[in-house]
């Protein structure tokens, strides 16, 4: 989607808030735009609210206060979310897992037998439908997690985190297919994650949070052209753009003053 010559912007939080039981301030005046098309990595320190703006993006929960505003139309089935762990019921296989989405939208499985087909392929696991979780590799499981979140091809892709417990080989192996996939696609994909060299690798955009209560300090833009293979992870290009989103993070993790003096009171 584009306006006026440039990529609209698909969704827009603005001075969001959030604030849990006991006055837990995750979330301070959190602002962020994510255009139609984009990649933009959640980038902070641990306990710093990436999760917490990611669930509400999802509609899985509702900030305090603040906005948050959708450009275009989305309802059931137009954001998909993919968790830190892959979530799968260990008694379906893995059709049937992709099967979910489908199926809470009242699909049986013989009609939805075309996008089950359709997210198993992008995702390199054609010929998988019959097996079961348990029979899976952790990368695997993964893959059959974002195969269900494409089921319904959503046209926004939230993922937490969803690497990090995997070995670097099949993490290194999963950001190059996901960037695949995303090329394939087209969707727009709003990432967290706590690895500086994952956020360069696979965004146009990171945002880096402060320390909590989280807000949006800097945005870090990623000029490098994609696709993205190999040679820009050993490029002399990739390791500044690290040292300048390391330096970033590093600021992020300044002491917020004003919080921690009312934690005092």
């Amino acid at each position: 989607m584009i306006e006026n010559g440039k990529q609209a912007t698909l969704v827009e939080l603005i001075d969001v808030v959030k604030t849990f039981p006991g006055e837990v301030e995750a979330l301070r005046n959190f602002s962020l735009g994510v255009e139609d098309g984009d990649f933009v990595s959640l980038l902070g320190p641990s306990g710093c609210g990436k999760s917490t703006a990611l669930r509400l993006i999802a509609g899985l929960a509702e900030p305090t206060s603040g906005r948050i505003e959708w450009n275009v139309e989305h309802g059931a089935g137009s954001v998909g979310v993919v968790f830190q762990e892959p979530t799968l019921m260990p008694w379906a296989t893995v059709e049937k897992n992709v099967w979910l989405p489908l199926r809470l939208n009242g699909l049986s499985l013989r009609s939805a037998r075309p996008e089950i087909d359709a997210a198993l392929r992008m995702v390199k696991l054609d010929g998988c439908e019959k097996m079961f979780p348990r029979q899976l590799s952790g990368g695997m499981k993964m893959r059959v997690s974002i195969a269900r979140a494409l089921a319904t091809r959503p046209s926004v892709i939230l993922m937490d985190e969803p690497f990090a417990s995997l070995d670097e080989i099949t993490r290194f192996k999963l950001n190059n297919d996901l960037l695949e996939l995303k090329e394939k696609t087209g969707c727009t994909i709003i990432f967290v994650t706590h690895s500086i060299f994952e956020s360069v690798f696979l965004s146009r955009r990171i945002a880096i949070m402060s320390s909590r209560p989280g807000q949006v300090i800097r945005t870090l833009e990623i000029d490098a052209p994609y696709p993205r293979s190999e040679e820009f992870r050993t490029s002399a290009e990739y390791l500044q753009y690290c040292s300048a989103a390391s330096a970033a993070l590093q600021d992020s993790m300044k002491p917020n003053h004003d919080f921690v003096e009312r934690c005092k009171t």
